[in-house]
């Protein structure tokens, strides 16, 4: 009787091994003779940052900043990048922006959404707008630093989601392989003061189905979003696919 308690409580909570512990293996460092690179081949424009002229914050509050005025400011400084053969369809629109009804639907520039993303106690703006025709979401970032609006991240993409966790921005966008999407990071960087690229990764979201990205072919893709000359470009792509 005391041997089948014993047995029973055994059964009940004792540990059970998981098997054999794969042994540890560490990295290989390849090609240990080639010399390390200095510099970066391509800009990627992951610290660039931009003041928009034009456009004031007054009294540093970001909510009184009108999102429209500020895509209009871009369109405006860049007329290239939205002239016939480009976005020019976002141009055109942007006269119903205002507008009540099925014509104000045609707005390319979606809702703002306001959170402190720098860490200063103050709202930031994070604004979208649809760069037409064709299937890419812009994606901007902009700060209030006393009266100037300070754009701090910029990116485009056939975004298929958009997120805000702390103090990143977290974008979603398919991959050309079926079950997959591409997931990017941009996070606040107080050295910096500029939201940085923190994570470019591709992962596993289920079903086969998907929607190809869009390729060079099928998709107008100006040669840089905004720059300024008194501060660097955002890039148009900081993932640099």
């Amino acid at each position: 009787m005391l041997a089948s308690v014993a047995v029973g409580c055994g059964d009940a909570g004792g540990l059970q091994g998981a098997g054999a512990t794969p042994t540890a293996i560490s990295p290989d460092k390849l090609w240990p003779d080639l010399t390390p690179a200095s510099s970066p081949a391509f800009d990627i424009g992951e610290v660039d940052t931009e003041v928009v002229k034009g456009v004031t914050v007054p009294g540093g509050d970001i909510r009184e900043v009108d999102p429209v005025a500020v895509v209009r400011e871009e369109i405006a400084a860049h007329p290239g990048d939205y002239d016939e053969g480009a976005y020019d369809e976002t141009a055109r629109r942007m006269a119903d922006c205002g507008r009540s009804g099925a014509a104000g639907s045609r707005c390319p520039v979606l809702k703002a959404y306001y959170r402190d993303l720098t860490g200063d106690g103050h709202d930031d703006l994070t604004l979208g707008f649809r760069q037409l025709p064709g299937n890419l979401t812009a994606v901007r970032v902009y700060t209030a630093r006393k009266d100037r609006l300070v754009q701090v991240m910029a990116y485009e993409d056939a975004v298929s989601g958009v997120e805000l966790a702390g103090r990143s921005v977290i974008i979603r966008a398919p991959s050309e392989v079926a079950g997959y999407e591409y997931r990017l990071q941009w996070t606040w960087d107080q050295q910096q003061r500029a939201m940085l690229l923190t994570h470019d990764e591709m992962l596993r979201i289920g079903g086969p189905e998907h929607t190809p990205r869009p390729s060079a072919s099928s998709t107008h893709s100006p040669a840089s979003t905004p720059s300024a000359s008194s501060t660097p470009s955002a890039s148009s792509s900081a993932s640099g696919r």
